[in-house]
């Protein structure tokens, strides 16, 4: 604003030739008629002769003078009108500064909390000095003689003495607790999110591993009491859970191995060295971090990080879409016996005392857990026979299953519908050309047999009825517009058909005969991305290099599809030759 401001205020004259602001006379800031007044220089008596006199010899010097005079008082009147108007412009400046100072405080807001506060200030002052005003007046009793009334106010003071007390008592013992129970507006915090670093997540990572420790040991050793991993200590511990059970102690139990817990937590925190475990812990080495990385170093750092997350958060997605397919009757059978087995322990709640349940359940738990499992875990086939949670975990899908399951119904039944069509097709003999031309697999645009100059039993297989979008890499071209092109990848009983999606010629599209390919292998267009890449790379004795079929979304089914279409091809080839 400040260079607006100078760029206005120094556009007519220079700085140097404008009056100093004391010296200039007083103006408001808001133009008006309002006559200024302009200081004239006195001229001495010699002067005043010599204008008087227009014969006199001084009449050129005076004519001089005139026009000296006028054109000083122009400019300062010029320059006291440059000062008005730079006093309105940074009147208007510093108006707009202030409204958007406004605008930004909100203090609109802040005056309307500022006048409630008053108004709160003012209503407990109010109540301050009614309770005052009513413990200072005193109402004498009526037509009592002076001495018991003496008494009597002596009496009124000491019980509004005690009073005082206790009220100021009370108010120092709770008034912060009902000051507590005083509603207030929730207020609205944003957390400030911190930017992306390789070492921040690292640390979060090991931060992670850190806090989940305790917890990962804990199913480690029930897992080893359940595989009997120390006979002896399963043994115990399956006897005395057993006869907690049967005598009714089970919850102490568990509350006294809580307590021993903290305890023994307790004395690790205070320097003791105490290591109860079942498994026996192996101390992992911890690397010290880095201070500086390369690039390189960054960002493979940055992709075990986020795989090792992948992995984890694939995991939690796997056992929350598990629990959401089991109540949601994705598998109706499954859901089924989660159903009835409800509705047993509902009607045993209402028929049976809890002290049978308890029992009966506590029981059920121990030897499963330590007998039943064990045997399972040696012995996997009956385990999947006739471990009955175990079969129903393992057979709840996850939502990626079920859609891999969708899709392949839609296939079935495209396969099925292709082949009826196909059979109904070739069965009849006095069909005409038309109805036989109408039957042929189109493109976008046209016939599929006449884009690719095939004949007209060459038609898509199944699976790719619409082809694989992609981008076919010919790297023995060198100009840009003939090394990529992005269409359509399409396979038949004898072809690889590439057609491209620019409109023109079809001498742009790609037809290789898959008994014509030498080598078919999974490629990877860029090394440095994770994975195993996007793209397919077919050889041929006709290109010097491979032509690559790169940026494939399904690039895994691609390929199993071609390769399983050459095998076919070829070992058919092979065959009639022999």
């Amino acid at each position: 604003m400040l260079k607006k401001l100078d760029k206005i205020r120094f556009r007519g004259h220079k700085r140097d030739e404008f009056l100093d602001l004391a010296e200039s006379p007083n103006a408001s800031d808001t133009e008006c008629g309002d006559e200024i007044p302009v200081k004239i220089p006195r001229t001495s008596t010699r002067d005043n002769e010599e204008l008087r006199d227009p014969a006199g010899p001084g009449t050129i010097i005076m004519a001089s003078g005139v026009q000296d005079f006028n054109r000083t008082e122009s400019d300062r009147l010029n320059e006291i009108k440059g000062h008005l108007e730079i006093a309105l412009l940074e009147k208007h400046f510093l108006q707009e500064e202030l409204r958007k100072l406004r605008e930004e405080t909100n203090a609109e807001m802040l005056r309307l909390e500022l006048e409630k506060e008053r108004q709160r200030r003012l209503e407990l002052e109010q109540k301050v000095n009614e309770v005052l005003k009513a413990r200072t007046e005193e109402v004498p009793p009526a037509q009592q003689p002076a001495k018991p009334q003496a008494q009597a106010n002596g009496t009124d003071k000491r019980s509004h003495t005690v009073s005082s007390r206790l009220q100021k008592w009370f108010c120092d013992k709770f008034g912060e607790y009902v000051e507590d129970f005083r509603f207030q507006p929730e207020e609205n915090t944003v957390e400030t999110e911190e930017p992306l670093s390789a070492r921040r997540l690292t640390e979060n990572m090991r931060r992670l591993k850190r806090g989940a420790k305790p917890v990962t040991n804990f199913v480690k050793n029930l897992s080893a009491l359940s595989d009997w991993y120390s006979i002896y200590t399963s043994a115990i511990a399956f006897i005395i859970y057993m006869n907690a059970v049967w005598h009714g102690w089970a919850i102490p139990m568990f509350l006294f191995l809580a307590i021993l817990r903290l305890s023994l937590n307790y004395l690790i925190a205070r320097g003791w060295r105490i290591q109860w475990s079942i498994v026996p812990e192996v101390s992992e080495p911890v690397e010290p971090p880095k201070e500086d990385l390369t690039v390189s170093e960054k960002f493979q750092l940055v992709l075990d990080v986020a795989q090792k997350a992948q992995n984890l958060f694939g995991k939690m997605a796997d056992i929350l879409e598990k629990i959401k397919n089991l109540f949601m009757w994705v598998q109706p059978e499954i859901t089924q016996k989660l159903y009835i087995t409800l509705w047993a322990a509902f009607i045993a709640s209402c028929f049976l005392p809890y002290r049978i349940i308890g029992l009966a359940m506590g029981l059920y738990a121990g030897i499963k857990f330590f007998l039943i499992d064990f045997i399972f875990k040696r012995c996997p086939r009956l385990r999947a026979k006739y471990d009955t949670p175990y079969i129903i975990w393992t057979s709840l899908p996850t939502d990626p299953q079920l859609k891999e399951r969708s899709n392949a119904t839609v296939s079935r039944r495209l396969q099925t519908a292709a082949s009826r069509s196909y059979v109904g097709s070739s069965a009849p003999t006095g069909i005409s050309k038309d109805e036989d031309t109408s039957r042929f697999h189109t493109t976008k645009r046209g016939n599929f047999h006449e884009v690719f100059n095939l004949s007209e039993n060459e038609r898509p297989l199944a699976v790719c009825e619409n082809g694989w979008r992609c981008c076919l890499i010919n790297r023995d071209r060198k100009m840009p517009t003939d090394y990529i092109r992005n269409g359509v990848l399409y396979v038949t009983e004898n072809y690889l058909c590439f057609e491209s999606s620019k409109s023109g010629s079809s001498k742009r599209n790609k037809v290789i005969k898959l008994t014509d390919i030498t080598d078919i292998q999974k490629y990877k267009v860029l090394s440095v991305l994770p994975g195993s890449g996007m793209g397919i790379a077919v050889s041929t004795p006709s290109t010097q290099k491979p032509l690559v079929f790169g940026a494939m979304v399904h690039r895994d089914e691609a390929f199993e599809t071609i390769f399983n279409q050459y095998v076919k091809i070829t070992s058919a080839s092979s065959s009639s030759e022999s």
